[in-house]
């Protein structure tokens, strides 16, 4: 079995199949109920629902468990059929091929559950978990360390395998360890340095590890009047320098510094380029928007025509930050 990470339906513990899920299964045999949960498995499902880019073809099966018991559960089914597994979070930083993602997909973000410690200022929060939520619900308790995150768009769980960041902070800032699934189904607690963080990135991206929760160290008693003034000031930084009027999946690359990447396209001359119904957006060169009817391929190739010419203007190679999920050769001609 393969896992490989980028956030339905109830899945929760049960002791046994209620009569009525039976009577489902009767009705539609390639629903797949999980021994001991009320959790479904299902075939052919949409992702593109799942993606803040809202384009992707279909996983051949689908899962999301609400807890861990569910998790561990969709794993065994996973492992005893030999299917490859991707887990998904928000879907707000990949990019998934028209053709679909074979295997298993589980989606994380019904694994929901958030606990502040006043005593010790740690927030234990699970993977689901939005993260510009709890942003706003730590500036409201007045707790500082998390105002810089209120415009990310993803959960807890693609926050820390990413080292999601944004303000001159991120995740690695803050984290105290994280919980996840190793590949033999045991919990494992890791800490920031055992994750090996790095500008966008983690030793969990491409292995085997899914995150379950996450603890973080945040500094409550602050004025929280103060630090709500702050994450508003943060938030509108985003909304007026960043597109959200359409589908987009953040910052499609990493700042290869000392440059960025937005002001070397804008400066190749590519803002407002097109391919399909996919374009460099016209507020920020780093976004690749989706005005309406894109396919996943529009999105590929207008990924790759930048990496192009900036290579050509600049003689540096553009690297993706948003991941790329399933087939995606012969996208473009």
């Amino acid at each position: 079995m393969k896992i490989s990470q980028a956030a339905g339906n109830i899945c929760t513990v049960s002791a046994t199949p209620t009569q009525k899920q039976e009577s489902d299964k009767s009705s539609d045999s390639k629903i797949i109920y999980l021994p001991g949960t009320d959790c479904i498995i299902k075939p052919q499902a949409s992702l593109s629902a799942f993606t803040s880019y809202r384009v992707g073809g279909a996983a051949e099966w689908y899962v999301a468990p609400r807890n861990l018991e569910a998790l561990q559960a969709s794993l065994n089914y996973a492992k005893e059929h030999n299917l490859t597994v991707t887990t998904l979070g928000a879907g707000s930083n990949l990019l998934v091929s028209d053709r679909g993602l074979p295997g298993l997909v589980i989606a994380t973000r019904h694994l929901r559950h958030s606990h502040f410690d006043p005593e010790t200022g740690l927030l234990t929060v699970a993977a689901g978990e939005s993260i510009p939520s709890l942003a706003w619900e730590a500036a409201q308790l007045g707790w500082q360390g998390l105002e810089w995150a209120v415009g990310i768009p993803g959960t807890v769980g693609g926050a820390v395998v990413m080292n999601a960041g944004a303000h001159n902070s991120c995740i690695a800032d803050i984290l105290v360890s994280a919980e996840v699934f190793s590949p033999d189904g045991k919990l494992e607690t890791l800490t920031p340095a055992q994750l090996g963080y790095s500008y966008r990135t983690s030793l969990l991206q491409g292995s085997d590890r899914i995150i379950t929760q996450a603890t973080l160290q945040l500094q409550p008693g602050a004025d929280p009047a103060k630090v709500l003034a702050l994450t508003k000031q943060h938030k509108q930084h985003r909304l007026s320098t960043q597109p959200y009027n359409f589908p987009s999946c953040g910052s499609v690359f990493r700042n290869p510094k000392p440059y960025t990447a937005g002001w070397l396209i804008e400066q190749t001359g590519l803002k407002g380029y097109q391919i399909g119904g996919a374009q460099v957006a016209q507020l920020h060169a780093n976004f690749i928007v989706n005005r309406g009817g894109a396919k996943a391929s529009d999105i590929f190739c207008l990924i790759r025509h930048i990496q192009q010419k900036v290579q050509e203007h600049w003689s540096i190679l553009l690297e993706p930050e948003v991941k790329m999920m399933g087939e995606f050769q012969a996208a473009c001609g």
